[in-house]
């Protein structure tokens, strides 16, 4: 065998030989980055970013269903003081701001001519009993002799005419005794009832007018007040209905003061055709300084308590083409979304009819973020009470809130 035959032999075993070891090697390479791949891809998964989040426990409780509403404080009376004659101002009594009592004396009006006129007045009615006396008497002799013949029967009814007109002179002159005496009495110028008195409007010396138009003095009751109020009439019946059960509370909350309660005590006779809605009052002990007359409040009328319902914050609940629903966080720290019924909204709570436990989990805050099944991260202390058991520490503090 020539050395040509043996070479051509060998080498194309060769080149087999190596054609098979980069295919192989080829292979190995492809497994190796196909591997990579998968690892990263499970890497990347395991690393998807969690969503931060505020989280509320949903919480059974009595929920008070209530009416708001800004109502103005009334006083439950006012008097207008006017002076019923024409005087000059001679006394004031009392200092402005001052609380009087009831048949106290504000204003004296220089009583001097009335004092006369009541005397003249006075004169007159002696007068005239005077005159019907000696009518009476002259009656009585002229009936006699007219009965004997002795005078005519004309000249006896004279007599009779002139004493009737004497009498009838006496009731027309002790009314004039009334009124002049009366006009005396209203020179001292009394309050009608307890109350603050305001500012007042005329002082000492001056010339007042009988029935001016402008008050002396305005007086006040301020105990107890008034809170008016107007509601839509549509919870006319429900008011009415729950008022034949027993009283109903209202709270006022004046500006920048603490609320103060009190009881409705009034519900008008019609709900006004034009607005649609009803006058109601409310009455309240003033043992505080915190109502005033003329005062704009905060008024919340509580109509009825609803027991044993399901609450959470408000902004938990979202609202979709479906309807209402709301992200529930489960113990692994994924969210569901769960569509629920809200029966109505009370001081920023959300009161939910159904599909929702008490003690669930739920978020108040990121939920534009979220998506069904998406993993949270609790941005801050979930809000609700802490169960019992479980005692703060700074350990705990650095893990995070505790999960229900």
């Amino acid at each position: 065998m020539g050395f040509s035959s043996l070479f051509s032999r060998y080498g194309n075993l060769a080149a087999s030989t190596i054609l098979v070891f980069l295919l192989l090697l080829l292979v190995a390479c492809s497994g190796d980055h196909a591997g990579s791949n998968k690892n990263k891809g499970q890497q990347g998964q395991r690393k998807r970013p969690e969503v931060p989040v505020s989280t509320a426990l949903a919480t059974k409780k009595t929920v008070p269903v209530e009416l708001t509403a800004t109502g103005h404080v009334e006083a439950q009376a006012t008097v207008e003081i006017r002076s019923q004659v024409t005087g000059t101002l001679k006394s004031v009594h009392f200092s402005e701001g001052e609380t009087v009592k009831a048949g106290e004396l504000l204003f004296t009006i220089d009583t001097r001519p009335f004092a006369a006129a009541l005397a003249k007045a006075e004169a007159v009615l002696d007068k005239n009993r005077a005159e019907l006396n000696n009518a009476r008497r002259e009656e009585e002799r002229y009936t006699r002799a007219a009965k004997r013949g002795l005078v005519s029967a004309e000249q006896a009814d004279q007599t009779i005419t002139r004493a009737a007109t004497l009498a009838a002179a006496i009731k027309e002159a002790q009314a004039a005794v009334d009124t002049a005496r009366l006009e005396l009495d209203y020179c001292l110028i009394r309050s009608p009832m307890e109350g603050r008195a305001g500012e007042i409007q005329i002082h000492q010396g001056n010339l007042i007018m009988a029935n001016s138009a402008a008050p002396l003095v305005t007086v006040r009751r301020m105990q107890p007040l008034e809170v008016a109020i107007t509601v839509p009439g549509r919870h006319l019946s429900e008011i009415m209905a729950q008022q034949a059960l027993g009283q109903l509370q209202v709270t006022a909350t004046p500006p920048g003061a603490e609320p103060v309660s009190g009881m409705l005590s009034f519900v008008d006779n019609s709900v006004d055709p034009s607005t649609g809605v009803i006058r109601l009052k409310a009455t309240f002990n003033r043992d505080g300084a915190s109502l005033w007359p003329g005062q704009m409040v905060d008024v919340r009328l509580r109509i009825k308590d609803l027991p044993d319902r399901i609450t959470i914050p408000a902004q938990a609940v979202q609202t979709g083409q479906e309807g209402s629903y709301l992200y529930v966080v489960n113990k692994e720290n994924t969210v569901a979304l769960r569509p629920v019924t809200v029966n109505l909204n009370v001081a920023g709570e959300a009161v939910i009819e159904k599909n929702l436990a008490e003690g669930e989990r739920v978020v108040i805050d990121g939920q534009l973020q979220l998506a069904d099944g998406a993993r949270v991260q609790e941005r801050g202390r979930t809000v609700g009470t802490k169960r019992p058991g479980k005692e703060s520490s700074p350990e705990a503090k650095a893990k995070g809130p505790a999960r229900p």
